[in-house]
């Protein structure tokens, strides 16, 4: 029986049912689409850049360490690797034997020898597996790779908060801004109406020159309501980003025309990203647990050999219950093979195959989508900037015009249907260039996450 234990000994670890991994090749093109004159040479990199380098305005910074403080999602992130930790721990320690101290005291009556006692101690060894084929070694691998994958998830997890608090804040941004402007207009076209009222009064103004500039008042004060409810619900969705209401002793807000964001970012190769993406780095580590599942799916197929034993002294008396002649042990090597189980066993092996199958996929899809979040970001890059100068030179074009034509319906060189026109032109102008300036900021937050950024400050 020695040499049965010392020959398994020599084969733990020889032997083993689980496949060999092949990582696939990422399934994406060798570089991003070029978008007019492609990027920049010497731009930071993402994964160099700390989120507070990338965020200047003090208030999101403040923001954004609230949240990776408070957010639940950040929380239930961390206790996942807890839980996968000791998932892990479990794993492992079926690797080693077990062994079980006992004493125990037995007293019975007879009718034919009376009443006596029994004591007995020992040490005992419970069905030890000799591993042979490698079962708890993949079960144990499984539970180390998806231990790695919630903490690479929990990277995840924070470059998404990051993200999402920057991009509810930049929401929060535009919905007071736009807000302001439409307040600021309402009062000017509230004033225009007063003067229509005032010319119609004295005949130089038709009833139809008053409706018009109602109507454009009753237009902007519905704008301001529904202003009204996009800022505060803007305000509810950062608040459950960030994880509670904001303080009030935060800095005051950087409006969107001067947020201090990079405008562009140097982006790397794609197959940086399996690097650079704590996602991809999770997919990978999936598909590893699922490979090693395989593993212990296909080595219960085969025969497992178990040991159990004690060594240790019984004794009708207590005081000699550890002398050299109370001595007892037993030994119980036990090799199982399984031969009927209605095919579950090759169940499992399909189940785990086809599991490990959708790890594959799973891993591929997961770089596709980087990939494109990638390309979006950089055509973003490349078409925002041109596109906010255009819609300056807009805004500022509709505002000359709306000041001439207030001067020339003043000085009675214009009809009232001119200037309306040339007032919701200009109001609608610069609506756009708002809406405009946040989004070129949020497509920048995206990149800068799609890039990796964020994980943990920069060394």
């Amino acid at each position: 029986m020695r040499a049965l234990i010392l020959c398994g000994a020599a084969l733990l670890g020889a032997c083993s049912a689980t496949p060999r991994l092949e990582i696939p090749a990422a399934p994406v093109a060798a570089a991003y689409p070029a978008i007019g004159g492609g990027v920049a040479a010497g731009l930071p990199a993402a994964r160099s850049l700390a989120w507070k380098q990338v965020y200047g305005d003090p208030r999101l910074q403040a923001l954004i360490g609230q949240a990776l403080d408070q957010s639940r999602d950040l929380r239930a992130a961390m206790l996942n690797v807890e839980a996968a930790r000791a998932e892990r721990r479990v794993a492992r320690a079926a690797l080693g034997p077990s062994l079980d101290a006992n004493l125990s005291r037995t007293r019975e009556r007879s009718p034919t020898q009376g009443r006596s006692d029994a004591y007995a101690a020992n040490l005992g060894l419970t069905a030890f597996e000799l591993d042979l084929f490698g079962r708890l070694r993949a079960e144990s691998s499984a539970a180390y790779e998806r231990y790695l994958a919630s903490e690479t998830g929990a990277r995840a997890a924070r470059i998404a908060l990051i993200s999402a608090v920057a991009t509810a804040y930049l929401d929060e941004r535009l919905a007071e801004e736009q807000l302001a402007l439409t307040q600021s207009t309402l009062s000017d076209w509230r004033a225009s109406l007063d003067i229509a009222r005032r010319l119609k009064s004295a005949s130089q103004a038709s009833g139809l020159d008053v409706a018009q500039a109602e109507g454009l008042v009753r237009q902007a004060e519905a704008d301001r309501e529904a202003g009204r409810r996009a800022l505060a619900q803007a305000r509810n969705a950062l608040e459950l980003v960030v994880g509670g209401p904001e303080p009030a002793s935060l800095p005051a807000p950087i409006s969107l025309a001067a947020q201090p964001l990079p405008t562009q970012l140097e982006p790397g190769l794609p197959a940086e990203l399996v690097i650079r993406r704590p996602d991809i780095a999770q997919a990978e580590h999936m598909l590893r647990a699922a490979n090693a599942d395989v593993g212990a799916a296909r080595a219960a197929l085969l025969p497992r050999i178990s040991l159990t034993g004690a060594l240790g002294g019984a004794s009708a008396d207590l005081g000699a219950l550890f002398d050299p002649a109370s001595r007892a042990w037993t030994f119980a090597p036990q090799i199982a093979q399984p031969i009927f189980r209605s095919g579950q066993l090759r169940g499992a092996v399909a189940l785990s195959e086809a599991r490990k199958s959708l790890a594959v996929t799973t891993y591929e899809r997961r770089i596709q989508l980087a990939f494109r979040e990638v390309a979006d970001g950089l055509a973003a890059q490349a078409t925002f900037a041109n596109q906010v100068n255009v819609q300056e030179g807009v805004a500022e074009a509709a505002r000359v015009r709306l000041h001439l034509s207030d001067l020339r319906y003043r000085a009675g060189l214009e009809g009232r249907l001119e200037l309306l026109d040339a007032q919701r032109a200009s109001y609608a102008a610069r609506q756009t260039l708002l809406s405009l300036r946040r989004d070129q900021l949020a497509a920048m937050v995206t990149l800068y996450a799609a890039l990796g950024g964020g994980v943990e400050p920069a060394s």
